[in-house]
């Protein structure tokens, strides 16, 4: 049971599987959004360039059916008349076709935003698979299709019934009117009529809009299986990844062993830890060059030794050093003087390697505040 709820469709596609859906072509779309737009748009239109683009039209017509004798006897004059003419309708047309362009441009817009995918120009042989498309056509996306064209074709139509029957006075007075007063009223209840049909169609992207949006998310939606493999991907192989933290530690101990060599002293515990420091002109204060406990402090114990680093017990320091001194950072403020006679130490034990003389002790009971100084088990 709990295998077929992780296989189950449950969980909402998640952002990157979004991303994948878009790149590929998967985008809400709402073919009834941009049929409303593009005839709203022109009912517009001629509502408020009908008349001028009638009367374009009219004069364009006339113009055309002028016989004029002189291009009888020049034909290649026809070519410029029709080229002037085909030009005067194209202008007259234009505002119209730009409109209509713009309304299908926008479209997307109102559901998502635009969207190129190169994918969806690659040839599909499944895109012409029958079975196929038999089977888009008896599923509930096609049944949901069905009821919708059925109501659209219902609300239209009743629109248009209501529309007759309350302009119906106006219609039976355009056969007593004169007919260039008949034409424009014509057109004004053409125009008015046509509007308020389209008007209509709003009820229809109000409920396609919302449903379109639905359908995408719900056909993108993960089973948890899908959801932890993506989890996987994004995060990484967890052994991959521990893999790589392991190279990195071993990296940062090779660094740190190679630095040894250059400290100034090794505070040991004396064998569960070692911290090297170094000291040098211009520093704001001494510096953890490594440090480790274990094995890790027997080598950089046997790296100081090897180069003839100076070493001293200090097992409070040691162990105040390892818990609160981070690699190649200044040591803590509140350890500066318990470092300083180790330090001294140091310089006095140079001093006699080059000069000679009595030979210094080490210093012994280095105070370190307490709060520094965790406490461990195993010495």
């Amino acid at each position: 049971m709990a295998e077929e709820s992780d296989l189950e469709r449950t969980e909402p596609a998640s952002g990157r599987r979004l991303e994948q859906a878009r790149e590929e072509g998967q985008v809400p779309r709402s073919r009834e959004v941009g049929a409303f737009l593009i005839l709203i748009v022109a009912a517009a239109a001629f509502w408020f360039l009908g008349p001028w683009m009638v009367q374009r039209g009219a004069a364009i017509f006339r113009r055309g059916l002028v016989f004029d004798q002189e291009l009888t006897r020049e034909p290649q004059l026809m070519l410029l008349r029709l080229a002037d003419i085909s030009l005067d309708a194209g202008l007259t047309f234009a505002p119209l076709c730009v409109a209509l362009v713009v309304a299908a441009l926008l479209s997307p817009f109102f559901v998502g935003s635009w969207n190129f995918s190169p994918k969806t120009l690659l040839p599909d042989a499944s895109r012409m698979d029958p079975l196929k498309g038999l089977a888009r056509l008896v599923s509930v996306t096609g049944l949901v299709e069905l009821v919708k064209a059925a109501f659209k074709a219902l609300l239209v139509g009743g629109v248009a019934v209501w529309v007759l029957w309350r302009e119906r006075e106006d219609l039976l007075a355009l056969f007593a009117q004169p007919s260039q007063v008949g034409l424009s009223s014509a057109g004004h209840l053409l125009s008015f009529s046509f509007f308020v049909i389209v008007a209509s169609m709003l009820l229809i992207v109000a409920v396609d809009v919302p449903f379109q949006i639905w359908q995408y998310h719900d056909k993108l939606k993960m089973s948890r299986q899908e959801v932890k493999q993506e989890g996987k991907e994004l995060e990484g192989n967890p052994e991959i990844k521990g893999r790589i933290r392991q190279l990195q530690r071993e990296a940062a101990r090779k660094r740190m062993m190679a630095a040894v060599p250059a400290a100034d002293v090794i505070v040991t515990n004396p064998t569960h830890f070692a911290i090297a420091l170094a000291y040098r002109s211009g520093m704001r204060a001494p510096k953890v060059l490594a440090k480790g406990m274990g094995e890790v402090a027997l080598k950089i114990r046997q790296l100081g030794t090897e180069s003839d680093v100076p070493m001293i017990e200090a097992a409070p320091l040691a162990r105040a050093l390892y818990r609160h001194a981070e690699l190649d950072q200044d040591i803590p403020a509140a350890l500066y003087a318990a470092v300083a006679e180790v330090l001294a130490y140091v310089y006095q034990l140079n001093g006699w390697r080059h000069n000679g003389g009595s030979y210094p002790l080490p210093p012994r009971d280095i105070a370190v505040p307490g709060e520094l100084v965790p406490e461990v088990v195993n010495g």
